[in-house]
């Protein structure tokens, strides 16, 4: 299945990225490999994340041993990445 990262991801991984070269670098290695291994996971599987509460046709996956996650849907054939969640803040908005 295709994986689109839609417009509203842009500022969440900008974010990610900033997090890993300025807070945490001793952690970018691991973290870039789990990102790019979930990734795979939820192109392969878009039903693994848990369904978002409140919010029809979301859902969450976590990215392992990281503070992130993703927030998508599945659109026709295609995941749709809605944010890159940094889950130690307050869970994003989708108006």
């Amino acid at each position: 299945m295709k994986l689109v990262f839609l417009p509203s991801t842009h500022s969440d991984l900008l974010w990610m990225r900033m997090y890993y070269t300025r807070i945490f670098p001793d952690g970018a290695k691991r973290a870039a490999e789990r990102y790019l291994r979930a990734l795979d996971v939820l192109q392969k599987n878009p039903l693994i994340g848990h369904p978002v509460i409140g919010m029809r046709g979301v859902r969450e996956f976590a990215i392992p041993r990281t503070p992130f996650s993703f927030i998508y849907r599945i659109a026709d054939d295609q995941v749709e990445v809605l944010r890159v969640w940094d889950q130690r803040g307050r869970r994003p908005r989708f108006d």
